[in-house]
């Protein structure tokens, strides 16, 4: 027996053939409209075109309100990112053929959790994809604002530097055998106490549910939050957006820091009252800042958090490496794929 598959347009046209009869019988394609509000990488793409009628916004830049509510008309799925807001106002647009809203990332604050389930919508995310590269970056801020990697870049870069070798150029903080306290031990707070053990650190950490387990073996130790602040030479945050964690660092918990600490935080801007974390700065109450996430993305150049050589700021990169990235568009496409199929793996929010 011969089995021969043609594809055209929408359709397979399936040919088997048994001691010289062919046989003729048609397989169409679903039908179900898939749309992405920015372009990601393959295989992303690919596995949804394979699947569905996608659509997805050829550009990489977040769409104005407009065009995202005109886009998502009729759509069975949606792929959205964290700079799009999906609100009751896209799943009206959307109408009720949304099933399912795939989140390119592992956040979903930016999806009204609470409307999608009242309506019967699936949200999901791309869980266990991202950990390890923002782990990486975190220990890359942390390394980049200790040394004054930035600022002695800059130094070079401009013609600056020209009397070569100097005792005082550039002093920094040692991170080898400082003490780092982790909020949240998560997955990616886990992972950066694994790392911190490379570098002889002391680590302690808080976090809502306390990780016997984890203290056990990686060697590290539960502190209440207020502890944890007094104590860090690098306090590292690591916790979702939620009530409870809105705004959780401000001014009264920066003032318990130490003047040579350094706040870290590559997970929510918000989690951080941003005035207040300009104001200690200015005051020179810590002794920096790396920060990847904003409480407004993105920041303006006039923002006061630029203006500051004890800085170090990102462009929200905590995923951003090739592999990484190409397997959360492999992620948020299989989600909708194994939602239709019934069958696989769905990480379901809701």
């Amino acid at each position: 027996m011969m089995r021969r598959n043609i594809s055209i347009s929408n359709f397979h046209i399936v040919l088997i053939t048994q001691t010289g009869v062919i046989y003729y019988f048609m397989e169409t394609f679903s039908k179900n409209k898939v749309y992405v509000t920015r372009k990601i990488p393959e295989p992303g793409p690919s596995i949804l075109n394979k699947y569905f009628q996608a659509n997805m916004n050829p550009e990489a830049d977040i769409l104005d309100r407009d065009t995202l509510l005109e886009n998502v008309k009729n759509v069975d799925a949606l792929i959205c990112m964290l700079g799009d807001k999906v609100d009751s106002n896209v799943m009206d647009a959307a109408g009720p053929n949304l099933k399912i809203i795939s989140c390119y990332s592992v956040g979903y604050d930016h999806v009204d959790i609470y409307e999608a389930t009242k309506r019967k919508i699936i949200v999901t995310n791309t869980p266990n994809v991202l950990a390890n590269t923002t782990a990486d970056l975190t220990f890359s801020l942390i390394l980049s604002a200790a040394r004054n990697i930035v600022n002695a870049d800059r130094h070079v870069r401009i013609g600056n530097w020209e009397s070569g070798w100097s005792p005082d150029l550039f002093l920094g903080y040692d991170v080898n055998g400082s003490t780092l306290g982790i909020i949240g031990l998560g997955e990616i707070g886990t992972l950066v106490a694994k790392r911190a053990r490379g570098f002889d650190m002391q680590v302690i950490y808080y976090s809502k549910t306390r990780k016997r387990q984890m203290e056990s073996e990686l060697d590290i130790t539960f502190v209440p939050l207020e502890e944890l602040l007094r104590r860090s030479d690098f306090v590292s945050i690591h916790v979702l957006l939620n009530k409870d964690s809105f705004h959780m660092i401000d001014e009264s918990k920066i003032k318990l820091m130490k003047k040579t600490a350094f706040i870290i935080n590559t997970s929510r801007g918000q989690v951080i009252n941003e005035q207040h974390l300009i104001n200690a700065l200015r005051n020179k109450v810590i002794a920096g800042a790396g920060l990847d996430v904003y409480e407004s993305e993105p920041i303006s150049s006039s923002n006061p958090l630029t203006q500051f050589a004890q800085t170090v700021l990102l462009p929200h990169i905590g995923s951003a490496t090739f592999k990484t990235r190409s397997k959360m568009a492999e992620v948020a496409a299989n989600n909708i794929v194994n939602f239709f199929n019934g069958r696989g793996i769905v990480h379901k929010i809701n």
